[in-house]
């Protein structure tokens, strides 16, 4: 059987604050396979935050294993963590992140240049990238000359530039109205289509039901893990305040 590309095995991470002990994710296992599209949903405090963290190896598990495409990240270095979000993870923020005095191309080359690629083949990709999201022909503009779904779709072409094993999207579409929210997800939709392997992370069941599984957390573990079609996936609106709220589990 083909090894998963992401593997939590029994992952827990805990902080400490002064005197209080905070367990932000509590002895979660999960399996994520190439070409899936995943929805990690949660509330607030639900843990889902520190689980894109540590999937974007932004992160490292305070007891157990992640292992990316195999590899032990909680054994990694700074650096060697580093090359392997670069080399294996495109990331999509909710806040576009993009360069404001970089024109489309340049931004969307930014990671190629941190992986040494060579300046024609980055500009090359980038303008795939580009062309993907249907953003070729405005290459040369800057991010404030566009309107909020155009700039996630540069944040969209900048996470596939580097042919990432994963695409990994933080809220994408809290930013952005419910048409051009729709917009995005379509895309994302469409990259899954073609074999990339998406993991969304969201607290909006309408958001996540574009997924094709979702795995559900609540105070730091996992509840739910299945296909988006079953009624148990999603946050009830009569849930309780998450621990974190009340001092209890991470966002």
């Amino acid at each position: 059987m083909e090894t998963p590309l992401i593997a939590f095995e029994s992952v827990s991470k805990i902080y400490h604050m002064g005197d209080s002990v905070v367990i932000a994710a509590n002895k979660i296992s999960m399996e994520i396979r190439r070409g899936e599209f995943v929805a990690i949903v949660g509330q607030s405090g639900s843990g889902k935050s520190t689980c894109m963290n540590i999937i974007g190896c932004l992160d490292v598990p305070s007891e157990g294993r992640y292992l990316l495409g195999g590899q032990d990240v909680g054994r990694m270095n700074k650096n060697q963590l580093a090359e392997i979000r670069n080399r294996m993870l495109g990331f999509i923020f909710q806040q576009y992140n993009l360069l404001p005095k970089l024109n489309l191309l340049e931004n969307v080359m930014v990671p190629l240049m941190y992986a040494g690629v060579p300046m024609r083949e980055r500009r090359a990709r980038a303008m795939e990238a580009l062309e993907s999201v249907g953003l070729r022909e405005k290459y040369k503009n800057r991010p404030n000359q566009l309107s909020g779904g155009q700039q996630q779709r540069v944040s969209i072409a900048r996470a596939l530039v580097g042919r990432p094993s994963v695409i990994l999207a933080d809220e994408p579409t809290g930013a952005l109205d419910s048409k051009t929210g729709r917009e995005v997800l379509g895309i994302l939709q469409g990259l899954n289509a073609h074999g990339n392997t998406v993991v969304l992370i969201t607290h909006d069941n309408a958001i996540a039901a574009t997924a094709k599984r979702i795995i559900r957390l609540e105070d730091g573990c996992v509840v739910y893990d299945g296909p988006a079609t079953d009624s148990r996936a999603f946050v009830h609106a009569s849930y309780a305040p998450a621990a974190s709220e009340t001092g209890g589990a991470g966002a």
